[in-house]
């Protein structure tokens, strides 16, 4: 790939979160000139608070950063190797967070901002597009995300005679670190784990009792909620990033073993009792100043936040940042609705990109808009590209995606989901590792963890052999 001028026909970007910016990098990478439109700040939505492109709105995890046993660590590898700016800007702006990659939120969007301000193929016009592109873009890439305006998603549906689909996300509170009461709270990673930037004693543990524990869950249930609009009360949640009052309706230990659970934590004041549950806080920005409350995504009013979550030990104090809020997510029928390369089928000059197709998570959603970029990127010069291949974690998720789920045999029912990239999502290995090097037999725990391994390695080769067939970079390892 080339930074040099091209006569090749511009490419239109319509979205500049994670995968628009993503998605124009890589147009632009390819020496092809691209024109990014971003609504704000000339019109916000709920859940933004700046102008910034690629701002995160929810969390500043990019999860686990663990290539070799983990999905969402080896699509980090591969989005490195493809020359990701998601992922660079990341990389240069990660806070610790134990085993997971974490980022200081202004730094990230700051980084990624500049970036495409000053590459020379790339123009950032600051305005809503709210409806079908003009006819005279031949190139299109949509990636509005999961707060599309209401216009643009109205214009998709009546191209598509097609519903999209939606579910609610809701954002996790950030707490003032100074506020928090470390004589009852500690540092500590789960299981003392380390990882990029990390310590090992990363994130701040609350402990709770089995009595502060039950009048904790009883709070939230009781707690008032955000009413919804009559158009919304339908909208189904995504089960990966429910609202913790959803969790505790589902049963009253859901919590304890989900953000709240206990294991692999030890309270260095009092060793010998085991807390019945823990609340986590993470590094929310570089300075260490802001930690967010993981898992505690939640659709309770402002001050129900406030007064329930003083109750946790170590909170009694607690300044808030932000308080968490709830937000309306869209997304499209992609099987159906797109191609193979992620193009419209009733308008194919439409390309549509990250959360909208139907994958969740900030590196899934830029993953889908980098291969959205390379996609067009060839199209404008008149180029091919073969698929990545399904082996590998960008083409696994493509590939569920644009057809990989099992359609309901319920009349008139969708059975497609917003998916996180997991290991269940690539084909098995053709022989799966059994023995260990010197020929003895695995145990069953150590076999589960030889499999993720050798579909990692196998990923990262694959990946390499397909970039040197088909894109003019070298992988960067």
């Amino acid at each position: 790939m080339t930074s040099s001028k091209s006569s090749s026909e511009i490419v239109h970007v319509i979205g500049a979160g994670l995968a628009g910016s993503e998605a124009a990098w890589q147009v632009a990478r390819s020496g092809v000139p691209v024109v990014v439109h971003e609504m704000r700040p000339g019109r916000m939505t709920e859940a933004h608070r700046t102008d910034g492109l690629a701002e995160l709105v929810c969390s500043n995890s990019f999860r686990s950063d663990d290539a070799a046993n983990n999905a969402v660590g080896l699509l980090h590898a591969e989005m490195r190797r493809l020359g990701s700016l998601i992922m660079r800007a990341a990389d240069t702006n990660q806070v610790p967070a134990g085993g997971a990659l974490a980022v200081d939120r202004d730094g990230f969007s700051a980084a990624v901002t500049k970036a495409l301000n000053d590459h020379p193929l790339i123009e950032i016009r600051r305005a809503e597009i709210d409806g079908v592109p003009p006819d005279d873009w031949r190139n299109v890439i949509v990636a509005t995300g999961p707060l599309t305006s209401a216009s643009l998603a109205e214009a998709i549906r009546h191209l598509t005679d097609e519903s999209a689909l939606a579910f609610f996300d809701a954002i996790a509170p950030i707490v003032h670190r100074d506020s928090i009461d470390m004589s009852i709270a500690w540092f500590q990673s789960r299981y003392d784990k380390l990882g990029p930037g990390g310590t090992g004693a990363d994130y701040i543990n609350c402990p709770l009792t089995r009595e502060q524990y039950a009048a904790f869950v009883d709070a939230l249930i009781s707690g008032e909620k955000t009413d919804f609009k009559e158009w919304e009360t339908n909208t189904p949640y995504f089960d990966g990033c429910l609202p913790i009052e959803v969790m505790c309706e589902r049963g009253h230990e859901t919590l304890r073993h989900g953000p709240m659970k206990p294991v692999g934590l030890t309270n260095p004041r009092d060793p010998t009792v085991k807390p019945h549950a823990i609340v986590q806080l993470r590094q929310d920005n570089k300075l260490g100043t802001l930690y967010n409350m993981v898992g505690f995504q939640t659709k309770l009013k402002h001050g129900a936040q406030q007064r329930i979550f003083r109750t946790i030990p170590g909170l009694e104090n607690a300044q808030f940042a932000r308080l968490g809020g709830l937000h309306r997510n869209t997304f499209l029928n992609s099987p159906k609705l797109l191609d193979p390369q992620l193009r419209l089928r009733a308008q194919p000059r439409l390309r549509f990109a990250g959360q909208m197709t139907g994958c969740e998570g900030y590196v899934e959603s830029a993953s889908i808009g980098l291969i959205a970029g390379l996609y067009a990127a060839a199209n404008a010069r008149s180029a091919s590209l073969a698929q990545p291949p399904a082996t590998t974690a960008l083409g696994s998720l493509l590939g569920h995606i644009t057809g990989g789920h099992i359609e309901t045999i319920e009349p008139g029912a969708r059975s497609f989901q917003p998916m996180n990239i997991n290991f269940g999502l690539f084909p098995p290995l053709a022989n799966p590792p059994t023995r260990k090097p010197d020929g003895t037999r695995l145990p069953g725990s150590e076999k589960a963890v030889a499999k993720r391994q050798a579909i990692s390695a196998r990923a990262l080769a694959d990946l390499d052999r397909w970039i040197a067939d088909n894109l003019n970079i070298a992988a960067a390892a």
